[in-house]
């Protein structure tokens, strides 16, 4: 037996077989779970040779640099047992266990607590004499603030809070790491970051995919608790949060809940804050798709937002006055994902007939490609003195850089212990705190409908101040 075991709890889903097997065999590749035993756990009743084969088609599906010897070797150190999710069907696996084991909890969302509480009683979340346990958890960590403190409640019945990494796949995304780097690495930005400087922040995450195949999902979520409860609210605390004085988990979790305790409670007018939408049929270039409520398991009568919009404002000497825009939605004008910061302009005229053409930018793109962007104003060629907005761009990779997918990075990191890149509870909790008086509002009426291929619906406008307008999606 190796010195770790990982055990997978629902390995015959789709979340191991697209993302979890693909960067565990990257990882085997090249020697860094060479000592890991893969334990696959799911209700299907498969043998291990089954689950073997099941795995090694997923590997030629969905591994970027699959070849033959490789997965046979990594696929050879995978075992199974099949059972339900109950504690003494679970203790069956103890003997199997290493001194250092972690659970991955690859399952439904309404299974978390169920599946937490009886690894519990099976009594394997308790860490043997020199060895340790440890559970991982996918979100969604509830649909609100009071599902999230009772799923909360119920695994640290047998689970301590230093023993749970909650996984949001987006810090363990390169470019998000980058924002870290160029934040508090360059002299030259951290003076200007601040109030004094910077007008407004807009974070953005757009798909042209419609719902596709997790309607069944996706129609009870919405784009609010989807993709701005988490994936952006994390973007914006690491956009938003004070220096760390340390490289260290808990320093860096303290420093983004200090963010998420200042951001000034939506109250009131709900739709000063937020705007939501649901697209309707539309056109890219010649194609045409149906709207949301035409999609294949969606419910026809169906008010669930496909685009959702932020509007947040933090309460410290920092960031006082600056508005944070964070959006996020399906079949809108591009696949594009950004968090740009916009420079206030400078003070007074210049000179002659001289103006800044538009705004200073900085922009730190994560799709379609990785690069930052730096847009400022230079002058025209010509013979008057005239303006024009010039981009500096610096991409993300080089040629031969090695690039790792956000599920290597986060893997790698619950089986050392490092806690940088994952949620603590009470990062959880504040960001539910925000959003919950949004749902609560949106219960009522419906969403706005903007038609596929858009920049999504006109009511996010109302978020802006004066003189602002949302960036355009572009490829």
């Amino acid at each position: 037996m190796g010195a770790r075991t990982l055990v997978i709890l629902g390995a015959s889903g789709d979340l191991t077989r697209r993302l979890l097997m693909p960067a565990l065999f990257r990882l085997h590749k090249i020697g860094l779970t060479r000592d890991l035993r893969v334990v696959g756990y799911a209700i299907d009743d498969w043998s291990v040779d089954h689950f073997r084969t099941h795995i090694g088609a997923s590997l030629r599906e969905f591994s970027d640099d699959f070849d033959k010897l490789s997965a046979q070797r990594f696929i050879k150190t995978l075992d199974y047992v099949a059972g339900p999710l109950e504690s003494d069907a679970l203790a069956a696996i103890g003997k199997k266990l290493s001194p250092e084991t972690l659970f991955y909890l690859a399952l439904p969302p309404s299974l978390f607590g169920t599946a937490a509480q009886a690894l519990g009683e099976a009594g394997l979340a308790q860490s043997p004499r020199g060895g340790w346990r440890r559970l991982v958890v996918e979100k969604p960590f509830g649909v609100d603030l009071a599902s999230a403190e009772a799923l909360h409640v119920r695994m640290h019945r047998h689970w301590d809070e230093s023993q749970i990494l909650r996984i949001d796949h987006f810090l363990g995304k390169e470019a998000t790491q980058n924002l870290l780097v160029m934040r508090f690495a360059n002299r030259l930005l951290e003076p200007v970051w601040n109030a004094r400087h910077i007008a407004q922040v807009q974070i953005t995450y757009a798909e042209t995919l419609g719902v596709e195949h997790r309607a069944a999902y996706y129609d009870h979520a919405g784009a609010l608790r989807d993709m701005l409860q988490n994936h952006l609210m994390q973007l914006f605390c690491l956009a938003a949060m004070e220096a760390p004085s340390s490289w260290d988990g808990e320093v860096l979790r303290d420093h983004k809940v200090e963010v998420l305790r200042a951001v000034r409670a939506i109250r009131g007018n709900v739709a000063r804050h937020a705007a939501r939408g649901q697209y309707r049929e539309g056109r890219f270039g010649r194609r045409r798709v149906a709207g949301y409520r035409d999609e294949d398991g969606v419910r026809p009568d169906s008010r669930t937002e496909t685009f959702a919009a932020l509007r947040l404002e933090v309460d410290n000497w920092r960031w006082q006055g600056v508005p944070f825009l964070l959006r996020s939605g399906k079949r809108l004008a591009a696949d594009t994902s950004e968090i740009a910061v916009q420079f206030r302009g400078v003070p007074g005229a210049l000179p002659g007939a001289l103006r800044a053409a538009n705004p200073n930018w900085l922009v730190l793109r994560l799709k379609p490609k990785q690069q930052m962007d730096l847009e400022l104003t230079a002058k025209r060629p010509g013979l008057e003195l005239e303006g024009r907005t010039v981009v500096l761009t610096a991409p993300y990779r080089s040629e031969g850089d090695k690039v790792f997918t956000a599920y290597e990075q986060l893997l790698i990191d619950a089986l050392a212990g490092q806690r940088e890149h994952f949620l603590r509870f009470d990062e959880v909790e504040w960001a539910w705190r925000i959003v919950d008086p949004v749902l609560r509002a949106w219960r009522r009426g419906e969403p706005e409908a903007y038609a596929a291929g858009s920049d999504g619906p006109k009511s996010q406008g109302r978020l802006l101040d004066a003189g602002m307008q949302w960036r355009t999606l572009a490829a």
